[in-house]
């Protein structure tokens, strides 16, 4: 697909549960709990005390005194004491008196309350269990109760409310639906590699009978979203060995040292399950390589978790039938140690599909759709290049929105279609209307790509065009469907490109008589095929079969973040003379290719002007017409 500036061109169910460490929450903090136990008891002895009305003791016989003189209130006669109120007031604070007195054995103690006047009531004994019962067990087992939730809510092991040490390894679970091979495609090597590992854990005896071993470790390496973490998914599925899955950011916590417990617990629980897969997702998160000057004492926690790590894959036996599989995109930036022979001593390259692989992969994708007669797997292969297996799942996704939001009965072509041009380009900017001019404009400079595209002798064969705002800045495509995948280009093929890549301003030169912006892309991009050519492939006839500069890259990735100059200021000149050349070269065959076939470049852009979106057979149909013209 040519860009420009117009275009800068079954559900599977969660397979893991959270168990926690098998080795935590065995025993709970009961000295805590105590200690939590105590604190309440002497807080409701002193809040009662607090709460409690300070009372005058007073004799018997003065409370005889009070209520012949009535000057008794009320009162609460119980068998142990009477307790009121007088109706005198303290002096100091002007408030009621409260008194209280231990009563005689006296049955004419309600008549004469009765003849003075005094507001009484009579109150029953209550044991000494229930007084207990009340006030002190109760409160205690609900404040315990509620500090048991807490305490599992916060720490699920019961280690500690921070929730500091706990493990948090997630446990393939046995009763739920397993990934198989089955539901792998696009990576046969990497299957055949790891078929190994799943006869090692169903019969270790096979191997250890010759004296071999099996490999402690098994490394995934890819870009991402090419299948690792599924891999090791269906082979815990293939051997039906428990599944541990944990990622290494997992292990790094804010305090130094858990890092290393936690991977410590993990192989702890590991032997207690063998045979068992152990699956450390994102692995560069703590693999990194040590050394250099530590900022701050940032890097004590990861290079101790790591230091665990290698003792840990360097001290347990193999023959327990423990096996350790880990995922990286960036195994350039691990630790050599960890590399070596004894740890993960076989990786295992997972990489993206080529056309074949994409078929397969699309295949799984659309097993629960509902899809139309006219969904043709190997034309949406071949529109995907570069793709993996995510990307090809959000496509079969996409489309399946797509399909029902115009209430289709099936998902149809179109809607592939379109949820290709949405993830590449992005989605369609409806509301952002071009005005005639720029329309006029824009449908020329696609009608430039597609034409040059046509007429080269090693371009790839049109298959739409659209002059249809999407993404951030793309006002128009030109989409190319390669015939069959190629991992290599000649000299010719590349120059043929980069002829490709010009069709769209020298069209604006030739009809308008001068160029607008919408070409950035594309100057820039085969300004890019061009270097390169002279640069590191060694196609300049001046400066022959010899490469200028080292390219910094990542390894597996390719993405270059650097480059070391090798070569002298005369040779740079010369350089650049050279890309000029093959740009000015390529640009006069665009130039003739257009100024030749004037009447099908008019008729492509005025058929594109008025419906937008036109399919690579109608090209095809506007170039034999004006052929028999």
């Amino acid at each position: 697909m040519k860009k420009s500036k117009f275009q800068s061109n079954k559900k599977k169910p969660n397979l893991e549960i959270n168990k926690p460490s098998e080795t935590q929450g065995k025993t709970p903090h009961w000295n805590f709990l105590l200690w939590y136990i105590l604190m309440t008891i002497i807080f409701f002895y002193f809040f009662q005390n607090s709460m409690r009305t300070k009372r005058e003791v007073i004799p018997y016989s003065q409370f005889q005194e009070y209520l012949k003189n009535s000057q008794i209130d009320t009162c609460v006669v119980s068998q142990k004491n009477i307790t009121g109120i007088l109706k005198l007031k303290d002096k100091k604070t002007g408030k009621p008196r409260h008194f209280i007195t231990v009563p005689l054995l006296n049955s004419d103690l309600a008549s004469q309350l009765e003849q003075h006047n005094v507001k009484f009531s009579v109150k029953a004994g209550s044991s000494m269990f229930t007084l207990l019962l009340i006030n002190w067990v109760l409160p205690i087992f609900f404040f315990a109760i509620i500090w048991i939730f807490i305490s599992r809510k916060m720490g699920k092991a019961g280690t500690n409310f921070l929730n500091l040490g706990q493990n948090k390894v997630h446990i393939h679970a046995d009763n739920l639906p397993q990934v198989t091979f089955k539901d792998v495609a696009g990576v046969a090597e990497a299957k055949q590699e790891l078929q190994e590992s799943i006869e090692f854990l169903k019969e270790p005896e096979h191997f250890q009978r010759l004296g071999g071993r099996m490999p402690k470790g098994v490394l995934l390496v890819g870009p991402p979203g090419t299948g690792k973490t599924l891999l090791a998914r269906a082979v815990a599925g293939e051997s039906h060995a428990p599944f541990f899955n944990i990622s290494g950011s997992d292990f790094i916590e804010m305090f130094v040292g858990l890092g290393a417990a936690r991977v410590r617990d993990l192989f702890e629980q590991a032997r207690q399950k063998s045979p068992c897969i152990i699956f450390i997702d994102e692995l560069d998160a703590i693999g990194r390589s040590r050394g250099g000057p530590m900022v701050m004492g940032g890097h004590d926690e990861r290079e101790q978790t790591l230091n665990q790590l290698l003792v840990e894959m360097d001290g347990f036996d193999p023959a327990t039938g423990v096996v350790v599989m880990a995922a990286t995109n960036r195994p350039e930036i691990l630790d050599k140690a960890l590399l070596r022979a004894g740890r993960f001593d076989r990786q295992i390259i997972v990489d993206k599909p080529d056309l074949k692989d994409r078929k397969e992969i699309l295949e799984i994708h659309i097993r629960k759709l509902k899809l139309g007669k006219d969904v043709d797997l190997q034309v949406i292969a071949q529109r995907t290049p570069g793709f993996v297996g995510a990307d090809l799942a959000n496509v079969a996704n996409e489309a399946a929105i797509l399909a029902a939001r115009m209430d289709h009965k099936a998902v149809m072509m179109i809607d592939f279609e379109a949820a290709i041009d949405r993830i590449i380009a992005g989605p369609e900017k409806k509301n952002r209307a071009l005005g005639p001019k720029e329309k006029h404009c824009v449908a020329f400079h696609e009608s430039g790509h597609t034409l040059v595209a046509e007429m080269v002798p090693n371009g790839e064969p049109v298959h739409k065009v659209s002059i249809i705002p999407r993404g951030m800045g793309a006002l128009g495509y030109t989409l190319q469907l390669p015939v069959q995948e190629k991992f290599l280009s000649t000299k010719k093929e590349l120059e043929d490109q980069i002829a490709i890549l010009l069709g769209g301003r020298v069209s604006e030169e030739i009809v308008f008589g001068d160029v607008s912006t919408g070409a950035q892309n594309d100057l820039e991009r085969a300004s890019e095929i061009a270097r390169s050519m002279v640069c590191q492939l060694g196609m300049s006839e001046k400066l022959g079969p010899l490469t200028f500069g080292k390219k910094q890259q990542l390894q597996y990735l390719g993405v270059e973040y650097g480059e070391e100059k090798n070569y002298s200021e005369e040779t740079s000149r010369l350089i650049d003379s050279e890309v000029k050349q093959l740009i000015e070269k390529n640009h006069k065959r665009a130039r003739q290719i257009l100024l030749d076939n004037r009447k099908t470049l008019d008729a492509l852009a005025a058929l594109l002007e008025e419906k937008e979106v036109i399919s690579g057979e109608e090209v095809k149909e506007v170039m034999e017409k004006t052929k028999k013209e």
